[in-house]
């Protein structure tokens, strides 16, 4: 072979072998209730609560043009899938005072559905 069709193989290889790019984990059912106030396409404005695509690993309370509560902005974490998992399940227990109106999800499979769903928006 010549050195440019050696070259050639060599990066079709090497393309093969790198991880593709993740696609978003399928939207659970149960996400029906959180999109009547969220939206989750980048770049997208927020409407009721803030846009949640990229929230993984965001601070809380700290989406630059959404007026969150006092309670959300002084709340000291990142969301990690323990924090959505908790947040998702209990509003008003993992940040006391927020404003939002949801009561949780109760079921802890759906609500770590919606938090691997929400991770997955990158």
């Amino acid at each position: 072979m010549t050195t440019g069709v050696v070259k050639i193989v060599s990066m079709v290889a090497a393309l093969a072998a790198a991880p593709a790019l993740a696609a978003p984990a399928a939207k659970p059912a149960s996400f029906a209730m959180c999109g009547v106030c969220h939206q989750v396409a980048k770049n997208q404005k927020s409407t009721l609560g803030p846009n949640l695509f990229g929230v993984g690993g965001r601070q809380a309370g700290a989406l630059p043009g959404f007026a969150y509560s006092p309670a959300m902005k002084q709340a000291n974490f990142r969301w990690t899938r323990d924090k959505l998992i908790a947040f998702i399940a209990d509003p008003r227990k993992t940040v006391p005072g927020n404003r939002m109106a949801f009561a949780g999800q109760k079921n802890p499979q759906q609500a770590a559905a919606i938090a691997e769903y929400l991770l997955s928006l990158k």
